[in-house]
């Protein structure tokens, strides 16, 4: 499997609901497209702890997505640069509730 965490905060008054809702319509999309195969629960970081040790990044919020492979990330991601439907309105309605977004991909060793 290949994955992608995204870490970020929300824009000053968006909630994290909305942007839960939000982000279940876009990951039913390309669900529903071939181009995810699932996600984890949206986790709200806890700072408060010495195993959190990531004094670079000051993300409240994250979520992991996970894909079949490279390929299916890579067809994702062309899919989403096009701006076209379906997808893009989800993915526009989800996205701009966030913002300082960073990705982090990996793939599992075999």
């Amino acid at each position: 499997m290949f994955h992608m965490l995204t870490c970020f905060n929300l824009k000053p008054g968006e909630d994290i609901e909305a942007f839960r809702n939000a982000y279940t319509d876009f990951v039913d999309c390309m669900i529903n497209m071939d181009m995810v195969e699932s996600t984890g629960p949206i986790g709200q970081r806890q700072s408060d702890t010495p195993m959190d040790t990531d004094e670079e990044r000051n993300h409240q919020y994250f979520v992991t997505m996970s894909f079949r492979d490279r390929t299916q990330v890579d067809i994702a991601y062309a899919h989403i640069m096009k701006h076209v439907e379906p997808g893009e309105s989800t993915h526009n309605t989800m996205y701009l509730k966030t913002r300082d977004p960073i990705f982090i991909c990996w793939q599992d060793l075999p």
